[in-house]
């Protein structure tokens, strides 16, 4: 039998030979690595990691942890939550507050107190109750910020309470009431004065707490209103049986004007006791 002779490579062939395929690949390959290139150039470029400073890091923590006490009572808040708030581990929060969570309340109760105690730091000019507006509005914005928070604040009761915790929130209330003292301008307030200053104080903590539990009505430039109104009736009831604060009242009236406050209490009020004449 004769062999057959050879069948020549046609050029399909040749492409298929090992240095074409090698060549093909790379095509393939430098396709891909530019299409990558692409790729990557329009996708958004990550932030690079910032590593924080010890004061950085603590105060993001404390803003986490007010966060969560605005809002649910110290007794609801556990570290792991902290943590996940603040997007770091539990052992980190333990390094920056070893005494564990009841450390990191007391910090961030400091923290409340100090920007609470800021809200009655007002300019002593114009009239008084203009300024108990201002304050009001900055104290009544806090209390709604910080709802269940504040509640638990101020009403007690929580496993986090301790005498520390208490003498923080006392703290708050005499530096309010020093504000208001100063802004009477009497320069040694007598006992009826001060009764009369932190009384009110009082009244004003105990209306925010009533109007949280009555869901926050009513509105709150009413109760506002109403508690710069409050000021002005007990000014004026201590004022009838104390010269002292007779004294501080009628200088904290000259600067008042008759479209203001207490030009509008008084229009309120003059139909209510005119029926009371006979008493007179």
């Amino acid at each position: 039998m004769t062999p057959r002779p050879p069948v020549p490579r046609t050029a399909s062939a040749a492409a298929s030979a090992p240095g074409a395929a090698s060549a093909a690949g790379a095509s393939r390959a430098a396709s891909a690595a530019a299409s990558g290139a692409v790729a990557a150039s329009a996708a958004p470029a990550r932030p690079a990691y910032r590593r924080l400073s010890v004061a950085e890091r603590r105060g993001q923590l404390l803003e986490a942890a007010l966060s969560l006490f605005a809002h649910r009572s110290p007794d609801e808040v556990s570290l792991d939550d902290v943590a996940e708030a603040a997007g770091v581990s539990r052992p980190l929060v333990y390094r920056y507050f070893p005494g564990g969570k009841q450390q990191l309340y007391e910090a961030a109760l400091r923290s409340a107190a100090d920007e609470l105690e800021l809200c009655f730091d007002e300019a002593h000019s114009g009239p008084l109750t203009r300024r108990l507006t201002r304050v009001l509005d900055r104290y009544l914005a806090f209390v709604d910020q910080h709802d269940a928070g504040f509640s638990a604040l101020l009403q007690g009761g929580s496993m986090a309470e301790t005498s520390r915790t208490s003498a923080t929130v006392d703290g708050v209330r005499r530096a309010a009431a020093e504000q208001i003292l100063l802004h009477l301008a009497v320069p040694e307030p007598g006992p009826r004065l001060r009764m009369m200053v932190r009384t009110w104080i009082a009244a004003v903590e105990a209306a925010s707490l009533i109007w949280l539990d009555e869901g926050k009505r009513p509105p709150v430039d009413e109760l506002r209103d109403w508690l710069v109104d409050h000021f002005v009736s007990l000014l004026t009831v201590t004022a009838a049986s104390d010269p002292q604060t007779a004294a501080a009242a009628r200088a904290a009236l000259a600067l008042e004007a008759p479209e203001g406050p207490v030009g509008s209490l008084v229009r309120r009020v003059a139909p209510v006791v005119s029926e009371a004449s006979h008493l007179l």
